[in-house]
């Protein structure tokens, strides 16, 4: 009996421990305490976002913490647009700090790492090399139901769920055009600012492929939720 009487007392007494100290993390760094929009990025983000999957009210109250106007979006019901791909825990992305060529429907949590994206790593990386924002995104789309590179057979690309978007241009406040095509290997601040904005979206998105890649991506960046790291 004393020794049980013991162990409850150490795991009470630990069990306290861990609650003094897990007040103590913040926010950001604390795996279980929700995700906001302006948190800053740690390791602990991208395991935060992919939890988010499958909780459709805590994502949708992730969105929520955007300050007014940084985020134009409607939440859509579970639908499925083409036979064979189902899509779920979904929202239209009409706009942002920045506008779109058009808006597009994706995954709550791929909304959520994009707006995280554009306000922590691609406005201070257009800042960086231009000294203005970027005012406007042109992308090639979000949803297709379609396996890997299009093939008839294979596994289904993120696409098919509308867990990535493919990004292939931007446009500065003063109308300049900066496209992956063209200005990828450029030696100037184009080039200097690709190649900062693809380090930065591996900060959050599970995958981010581009023209480094192969050939398939030589005119856009993918942003991918699915893995942890794979940065080309």
């Amino acid at each position: 009996m004393r020794s049980l009487l013991v162990l409850i007392v150490l795991i009470a007494a630990a069990a306290l421990a861990w609650w003094q100290f897990a007040e103590r993390i913040p926010s950001h760094w604390h795996p279980w305490k929700p995700l906001s929009v302006d948190d800053p990025l740690t390791p602990v983000t991208k395991w935060k976002l992919h939890r988010l999957a499958d909780d459709r009210e805590a994502c949708l109250a992730a969105l929520g913490t955007a300050p007014e106007g940084a985020l134009r979006m409607t939440p859509l019901d579970d639908h499925e647009p083409v036979p064979g791909c189902p899509l779920s825990n979904v929202v239209r992305v009409h706009g942002s700090d920045v506008e779109f060529n058009a808006s597009f429907v994706v995954r709550c949590p791929l909304a959520l790492a994009w707006v995280m994206y554009e306000r922590q790593r691609l406005q201070p990386a257009a800042e960086a090399h231009f000294g203005m924002s970027v005012a406007s995104v042109e992308h090639y789309g979000s949803f297709a139901c379609r396996n890997v590179y299009g093939r008839e057979s294979g596994r289904r690309s993120e696409h098919a769920t509308a867990e990535a978007l493919d990004v292939a241009a931007f446009r500065l406040e003063d109308g300049r055009r900066i496209t992956l095509l063209e200005h990828w290997d450029d030696e100037g601040a184009r080039g200097g600012f690709l190649r900062e904005a693809r380090d930065g979206a591996c900060d959050l998105f599970g995958n981010v492929l581009g023209p480094a890649y192969n050939r398939a991506h030589a005119d856009h960046f993918h942003f991918g939720m699915r893995g942890f790291r794979l940065c080309r």
